[in-house]
Formats: C-alpha cells, sequence, structure tokens
C-alpha cells in the first residue's frame, strides 16, 4: 500500500510551523495534536500478513506508519490465520504476522518460523449478522438452529470456526451451516449479498458493515473470547522495521485504532 505525496504537502508544512512560532511568540499555547514528528532513521519495503477481520484498521495503521517513517511502503495481506500460516510456512515472504488466535500463532511457533515472542494486541468476540430487516427473525444463537434457516460459519481451522464450535458447546446448540468459509470476511458477504439468512462473524465485522447488515448479541459469545497476537517472522529481512510496526500496532495511538473498530483489550 502507497500512500500518494502531494507537492504541495511542504508548503502546507511549513505554514503550520510558522503560524506555531507565531503562536509562540505572541504567547498563545495550542492543544497538543498527539502527534510525534515523523522518523525518517528506518525506510524500506514490509510485508504485513494479517488476519481478514483485522482488514480495516490495519489499513489505517499501515497509512498511519507510512506517514510517520517516510521512506517505508506497507504491503498488507489479508485472509483467514490457517491460510496465512500456510503461506509463511511454504515460503511466502512475510514481515509481520498478526493472528486472530494464539493457535495458529503457536503453529508458527512450532515450526521456528518466529523472530522473539508474540505480542498479544487486540480481543475480539462473535456476533450474529443477519441482513437488514432480518428476514428470517433470528434473536438468539439458538434461533441459527432452526430448520430451513440458511446460517453460514467458518470452517473450524479458522478462529471465527474454533470459536463458533466453542460457542455450541457452551450454548448446548449443534448448528448446520449451508456454507463453511475460509475467513470471517467470506462469511460477511454471503450475508450481505442474501445467500445467508444469518452469518457468524466478529462484532468488529458488524460495525465495519455499518447498515449493511444488522447484528444481533448473544451471551454465549463470551464464552469464546478470541485473542489476537502479533509477531515477528523469523524470514524476515527487516526485522527493525518489523519492530517497529508492532511498536505502533501495540501503541496507545494503535489502540485507539482498535477499540474504536470495537476490539476489545487483552
Amino acid at each position: 500500500m502507497r500512500i500518494p505525496r502531494r507537492p504541495f504537502a511542504a508548503a502546507m508544512l511549513a505554514g503550520v510551523m510558522a503560524a506555531s512560532l507565531s503562536a509562540c511568540a505572541s504567547g498563545t499555547t495550542r492543544p497538543s495534536t498527539g502527534s510525534t514528528n515523523p522518523d525518517s532513521s528506518m525506510s524500506g519495503e514490509l510485508t504485513v500478513f494479517a488476519a481478514a477481520s483485522l482488514k480495516t484498521t490495519f489499513t489505517q495503521l499501515a497509512k498511519d506508519f507510512e506517514v510517520q517513517h517516510p521512506g517505508t511502503t506497507v504491503t498488507l495481506s489479508f485472509a483467514g490465520s490457517s491460510d496465512l500460516v500456510t503461506q509463511i510456512t511454504q515460503g511466502a515472504p512475510a514481515d509481520v504476522f498478526a493472528s486472530a488466535d494464539a493457535k495458529n500463532m503457536g503453529r508458527l511457533a512450532d515450526e521456528g518460523l518466529l523472530d522473539g515472542t508474540p505480542t498479544n494486541f487486540a480481543t475480539n468476540v462473535l456476533e450474529i449478522a443477519v441482513p437488514p430487516g432480518n428476514p428470517a427473525s433470528i434473536s438468539s444463537f439458538a434461533d441459527l438452529a432452526r430448520p430451513g434457516v440458511k446460517v453460514v460459519t467458518c470452517a473450524s481451522q479458522v478462529p471465527c470456526g474454533a470459536a463458533t464450535e466453542a460457542v455450541e458447546k457452551a450454548a448446548g446448540t449443534t448448528l448446520s451451516p449451508v456454507s463453511e468459509e475460509s475467513s470471517v470476511t467470506d462469511v460477511l458477504g454471503k450475508v450481505t449479498s442474501g445467500e445467508a439468512d444469518a452469518g457468524l462473524v466478529y462484532v468488529t465485522d458488524v460495525k465495519g458493515a455499518g447498515s449493511r447488515v444488522k447484528g444481533i448479541p448473544f451471551p454465549e459469545s463470551d464464552q469464546a473470547v478470541n485473542t489476537y497476537p502479533i509477531a515477528t517472522v523469523g524470514t524476515s529481512k527487516n526485522t527493525a522495521l518489523a519492530a517497529a510496526f508492532i511498536a505502533n500496532v501495540t501503541s496507545e495511538a494503535g489502540k485507539k485504532v482498535l477499540r474504536d473498530a470495537g476490539f476489545g483489550t487483552p
């Protein structure tokens, strides 16, 4: 992902600095914006593999990182965590991996493909997504098991699928999905396209979809809280830049981006 540089940016920055100096000279105090000065001490290309549910937040965090570190380019690849792990173990070049659960991160650790210890940076829980108007009249997790209800879930190897299975056990309800998808965004796509009466996705996906779906919380979701870890991939050729990106994700500014999207704190 490359952020275009605009030719008038330098002029704007000079104007802002001049205004700030003028304000200081006149004794006027301007409130802090909380931003920091760009750091050009590191540069290069960074490839980040991240769980599909992180698409919106990591796209924003990558943009912020490129602005903060001029000369860097962050390439993002989103998919189900299990698919990303498979790609990395097969030699796909990645510098950073952010998983939607600890299990898939553990697979990389077992293969000796991590540099350092993963850092937990967010949590997420499931929510039922239904089309606007809720045509199947879904109001609870048990309703998803009603005859005739077309429900879509993630496959069991995907974190959202594993969470679904945990909720099924906790609720004593067995679902018969018409489709099992390889990522949570694919589940959401089935709902927004009208191919499903309901889908089990994360609360962040419901929030990000806006008016395209209606979210239905259910109490059993607290039985399957997913914790998201992030780590530098052992084969990374730019570990310093990878560490800086991870620090950005786990910073107060990064946490705010995640909170605003509906993620919890580990």
